[in-house]
């Protein structure tokens, strides 16, 4: 993207189709045509990931002239999306991606969206729309905690009332899994064939596990209809990564001064990765001209992302919280926390992964902290800290597994886990208090206070700790870590 230069005194424009001429000559717009697009994948979960992720890839091909039929249509399970759905139909489904590197700030109008699916009870317009036999690929980014997932085993739990509705109830499902299964249903009867189901969550081994969520409500509804699917859809693994903040105030005033009004602009870093199984039953565009990795050991860039950067941001997000830091980058000006990231993520998290192509687990570490200390990423704790019962389970808490079975060192990860607790208790350390921040706060919060007595009290939660919770070195460790928080406080017992 070309570095912008804002014109003194100049207007910025509304963001649409018809002024996308009319935008400062800086800011890169499609040189496609996009009236002549056709949709070929549906997107559930469309937030501002997606937009700088899989929807960027998506631009860069039509931008060389290809992908034409592979326009993305957004959609949502969740009526309180229903504002973002507006806000990007009225700007013709556009996003303005703003890169925030060090040292310049460019931007880039991504035109491969076309549509946005109406959000209705029931989905009937989504099911219609994924029942289309042009779509080849459902993808979603419904975040770690959207599926369905026991926390302590990360195995399908069909006990959801949710779940048990939408195998009651296919016809009108109330999830994103139920609507994929209502689609499948009709293209199977009209021997239209199915498409891929393509996870962009950060989960280890996402594509299988989305494949055992949507097969496992299938087995429930329909077992006729599971084994179709089961023979014939395709669920590729995939690993990405970028860091994308939330938008607010301030990202909408960074693109009107940049001369483009956009209602849902996204900031990002400058980087990017994406890598997949190249397992696509109907067909894919060819994202590896546009630099996407295709591979057979997704795994292993997998559990390098997710343990050193996903497992990193829970490892600094709550000491960052406790001190009132408000951005990760805020975090690593905090020598005893960039110090605590670097220690465990070199001696406790490192040692258990293998090299990737071009890069070594010690080389991944130095490039995810010079990303977290980007200062022109105003990526907020507050954000990397939501939903830890999910994101300490997904990316932390297997690592401690590893090293309990392997005899290995662990007790930088153990005082994650008390700082985790202490966070949870809802006080920082200069006694402000801290808004709950997790769909399981209260029962968090109670544990958490409990451990201020009893540390054991917080590695009871058996759904999130599971045998662990048995462990002497475990309940040891964690004991020692949350006592000396309470006694001496943060920095002293990071120090």
């Amino acid at each position: 993207m070309a570095e912008l230069k804002k014109e003194t005194g100049s207007q910025a424009l509304p963001l649409s189709d018809a002024t996308l001429a009319e935008l400062p000559p800086a800011i890169l717009r499609p040189a496609y045509d996009r009236a002549a697009l056709t949709a070929g994948i549906v997107h559930i979960g469309l937030g501002n990931f997606h937009r700088a992720h899989q929807a960027w890839y998506v631009h860069r091909l039509m931008q060389a002239g290809g992908a034409r039929d592979w326009a993305i249509i957004g959609a949502s399970v969740r009526p309180e999306d229903e504002a973002h759905r507006q806000r990007l139909l009225a700007q013709n489904c556009l996003s303005t991606l703003i890169e925030l590197d060090p040292t310049h700030t460019s931007a880039e109008i991504v035109g491969s969206m076309i549509g946005f699916v109406p959000i209705e009870p029931g989905h009937r317009a989504l099911i219609r729309q994924m029942a289309d036999p042009a779509i080849r690929i459902v993808s979603m980014t419904v975040t770690e905690g959207g599926y369905f997932l026991n926390p302590a085993t990360k195995s399908f739990d069909p006990s959801h009332e949710d779940i048990v509705h939408d195998a009651q109830a296919l016809h009108a499902p109330r999830t994103a899994f139920g609507a994929i299964l209502a689609a499948l249903k009709i293209r199977r009867d009209a021997n239209a064939g199915p498409f891929t189901c393509q996870s962009c969550d950060n989960l280890p081994g996402n594509g299988a596990i989305l494949r055992e969520v949507v097969i496992g409500l299938a087995k429930l509804a329909d077992p006729g209809l599971a084994a179709w699917v089961e023979e014939t859809v395709s669920f590729p693994n995939s690993m990405v990564d970028c860091i994308v903040p939330a938008t607010g105030p301030g990202e909408r005033a960074l693109a009107e001064s940049m001369g483009v009004a956009d209602q849902a602009p996204v900031t990002h870093e400058n980087f990017r990765q994406w890598v997949i199984e190249d397992d696509f039953c109907a067909g894919r565009p060819p994202l590896e001209k546009a630099g996407v990795t295709f591979s057979r050991s997704v795994h292993a860039f997998e559990a390098m992302k997710l343990r050193i950067l996903n497992g990193g941001h829970q490892i600094i997000a709550a000491p960052g919280e406790l001190l009132g830091c408000e951005t990760i980058a805020e975090t690593m000006q905090e020598a005893p926390i960039k110090a605590l990231f670097r220690k465990v993520a070199l001696r406790e998290i490192a040692p258990h992964l293998h090299d990737i192509p071009g890069s070594s687990p010690s080389d991944y570490v130095d490039l995810v902290e010079s990303r977290f200390a980007n200062p022109a990423i105003h990526d907020t704790v507050r954000r990397v800290a939501f939903d830890g019962a999910s994101r300490h389970t997904g990316a932390v808490l297997p690592v401690i597994r590893d090293a309990v079975a392997l005899d290995a060192p662990f007790e930088g990860l153990m005082l994650s886990q008390a700082l985790w607790s202490h966070m949870c208790a809802g006080t920082r350390e200069n006694g402000s208090a801290i808004a709950p921040n997790d769909p399981l706060w209260e029962s968090l919060t109670k544990a958490a206070r409990a451990a201020q007595s009893d540390p054991q009290a917080w590695l009871a939660q058996r759904e999130i700790y599971g045998a662990l919770a048995d462990v002497p070195r475990v309940r040891e460790s964690f004991g020692k870590w949350l006592t000396r928080l309470h006694r001496i406080g943060i920095r002293q017992t990071l120090n």
